[in-house]
């Protein structure tokens, strides 16, 4: 632990010497805090319309309403944040020949995914952090449920493990940090769009197609629905990318 350890400061002493942390969580908190903005606006007048009817007065609901929309809307934005917390973590080591000296250190293979892999995952853990101080304002003048808050934002820490290992994986096989976040964002965008394959399809392959997308499995979670299904889709999936990324680079090592 104490190798992998080492090997996470290094990396996120990386990238906070960089503007690539700043950058990326500013670019980040704008765009979620934008979205938080509009759909309180939204809620806020949608409200004031039901409430002058007894029957939909029932109907506000501020999690169905603002923050389920929220956490879809953080999804399609960690698409594109994903590539950016990934894509030089192993590319920039192979194009400076750093890797060389990587893979003679003591480090064995794996202490290096998962240093590298929980390097960015903490990244992702200090970004969802940061918006969830935008929640503050809804629970202190707002009456929102607390469960569907908080499995909102666990299935959007285990899609950021999933996308994060998907992108290091793509970061293993290239020098090229543009090849890498691209290929990173083709393979997410895929994951994605077999969610609305689904709405087509029929049969075996409706059910499988349904249950590779990710979008599928993160639904329940915003209404406050934990299922392990879900849980162990993520858990395997993002096991598999470090699989994969293990295998590239242990390849390599020996060739």
């Amino acid at each position: 632990m104490r190798n992998i350890w080492s090997l996470v400061k290094k990396e996120l002493r990386t990238y906070f010497s960089s503007p690539i942390a700043y950058v990326v969580i500013a670019g980040f908190l704008l765009l979620v805090g934008y979205f938080f903005y509009s759909l309180v606006s939204w809620f806020n007048a949608a409200a004031i319309q039901m409430t002058q009817n007894p029957y939909y007065a029932q109907q506000v609901n501020i999690n169905e309403m603002v923050f389920s929309p929220l956490f879809h809307n953080m999804t399609i934005i960690l698409i594109l944040v994903a590539p950016l917390l990934t894509m030089r973590l192993l590319a920039e080591e192979k194009k400076s020949g750093t890797d060389e000296l990587l893979f003679t250190s003591p480090l064995s293979v794996g202490e290096i995914v998962l240093g590298k892999y929980i390097a960015a995952l903490i990244m992702w853990v200090i970004m969802l952090g940061l918006t969830a101080l935008l929640s503050i304002f809804a629970f202190a003048y707002g009456n929102p449920e607390l469960a569907p808050w908080l499995t909102g934002y666990l299935g959007l820490f285990f899609m950021g493990a999933l996308f994060i290992a998907i992108g290091l994986f793509f970061s293993s096989l290239t020098e090229n940090q543009i090849v890498a976040a691209f290929l990173t964002v083709v393979t997410l965008l895929l994951l994605l769009v077999l969610n609305w394959a689904t709405s087509s399809g029929g049969g075996s392959w409706k059910t499988v197609l349904g249950y590779l997308s990710f979008s599928e499995h993160f639904e329940d979670m915003t209404r406050g629905i934990l299922d392990t299904k879900d849980i162990v889709y993520y858990l395997t999936f993002s096991a598999f990318g470090l699989f994969l990324t293990h295998s590239v680079i242990q390849s390599r090592r020996w060739r």
